[in-house]
């Protein structure tokens, strides 16, 4: 059964290996990271344990039995009980209940590990999955998100009061 795992410097390989075998797949519905993220991969990633490990942001991964990555969780910008809330599922597991699954359970986490009250993500307006698994999670639009919010796309931000 596929576990939610805090990122740690052993995942590496596996989280690369994730974001090429997905890459096209993502840019169908996402800005496409470019060519530079898996130039720099290394450097970024070693950025984002460093980031994680101040306490403002907060990474994690859905591992699978055999230890790939199924799917990307992150919260982002933890602060006064509030954080943004980005994730990306591999092609192989979407459309089968494991990104609304999977947001839930770190909505739990979020609350219980972090303290958060109020998660919020955005999504573009083409993400019509995206929008499906945040409203199975129980947020709710609370308006709209700039291309600039997007990297390129407009769209909604969602939110969701968390319970203690």
């Amino acid at each position: 059964m596929p576990e939610l795992k805090r990122l740690h410097t052993g995942h590496a390989p596996a989280v690369l290996a994730f974001e090429l075998a997905n890459r096209t797949y993502f840019a169908a519905s996402i800005s496409d990271r470019g060519d530079d993220f898996f130039d720099q991969f290394t450097d970024r990633y070693n950025a984002s344990l460093a980031e994680q490990e101040t306490g403002v942001c907060a990474f994690y991964l859905l591992v699978a039995e055999d230890g790939s990555v199924l799917g990307r969780f992150n919260l982002y910008d933890l602060e006064d009980g509030t954080a943004r809330l980005g994730y990306r599922v591999g092609e192989q597991v979407a459309g089968r209940g494991v990104a609304t699954a999977t947001v839930r359970e770190l909505c739990r986490i979020a609350t219980a590990r972090h303290g958060l009250r109020t998660l919020r993500a955005a999504t573009s307006h083409d993400n019509v999955a995206s929008q499906k698994v945040l409203a199975r999670a129980g947020f709710v639009p609370v308006g709209p998100a700039t291309p600039a919010d997007l990297g390129g796309r407009s769209g909604t931000w969602y939110q969701r009061d968390l319970q203690p």
